[in-house]
């Protein structure tokens, strides 16, 4: 069943379509889902927005045992995300018919720029966790910043782009104590991700300065669609984090 399937499924089941945790220590096979939903507020409820995704961090922590961390993220130029990781789909589901999905589908249309369907269920991104840095799940709640990446593979590629991600996993353990959290994603046959967060500002700048980020540029132009610059650092989104669960 397809995300945009099980959200609106869910709401009937609750009655209202049409109506106005703290994570524990987890081993990284724990750690096997992800959603990535961005989004843009629409114009003067930027604060009212920002309000409601801190209420909803408290309202993931409280009611979803399964949605194992929980991200809100503002950007730049008025854009904002949620990134949420889950042990299986039956996490995930189980997330988008939950409290927090009910209520942003009844404010969407007030709070978010295109509403329900073309502002959020539009914009979903599902993926699967191939690799993990080790992490410690008290930290990642405290880090400030984060970023996401999308990295489209050269044809006949993948298998090679996949390799570095999960090499870059434990160089990133080993190497980068200011990188709370980084998590190696893909989305299809041919698409992957990168999402990682870090405590400051320095932390993240660090990161891209590290060993890591120096072999993706290395091995860009041979793995990556568009190479270093229209593949790589194009599609660099970095966040603030405002709240997280």
């Amino acid at each position: 069943m397809n995300i945009k399937n099980i959200l609106n499924s869910s709401l009937l089941g609750l009655g209202l379509v049409g109506t106005s945790i703290a994570a524990t220590p987890t081993i990284e096979n724990d750690l096997r889902q992800a959603s990535y939903i961005q989004f843009k507020g629409n114009a003067g409820q930027e604060i009212k927005l920002a309000d409601f995704l801190k209420n909803g961090a408290a309202l993931v922590r409280e009611t979803e045992p399964q949605t194992l961390f929980w991200f809100a993220l503002q950007g730049e130029n008025e854009l904002v995300a949620i990134f949420d990781v889950f042990h299986d789909d039956a996490g995930r589901t189980a997330h988008f018919a939950g409290k927090v999905a009910a209520a942003l589908h009844d404010n969407a249309a007030t709070l978010i720029n295109g509403g329900w369907d073309k502002g959020v269920l539009a914009n979903v991104q599902n993926s699967e966790i191939i690799a993990t840095n080790n992490y410690q799940s008290d930290v990642v709640l405290k880090a400030a910043k984060a970023s996401y990446i999308v990295l489209k593979a050269q044809p006949g590629k993948e298998k090679e782009l996949e390799t570095l991600l999960r090499d870059a996993a434990n160089i990133i353990s080993k190497t980068e104590p200011g990188t709370s959290f980084w998590l190696a994603l893909k989305l299809d046959s041919t698409t992957y991700a990168i999402f990682d967060t870090f405590g400051d500002e320095g932390a993240r700048t660090a990161h891209f300065k590290g060993a890591v980020a120096e072999s993706l540029k290395n091995n860009a132009n041979h793995l990556i669609v568009g190479g270093w610059q229209q593949g790589v650092l194009n599609n660099v989104h970095h966040f603030n984090i405002i709240a997280s669960s």
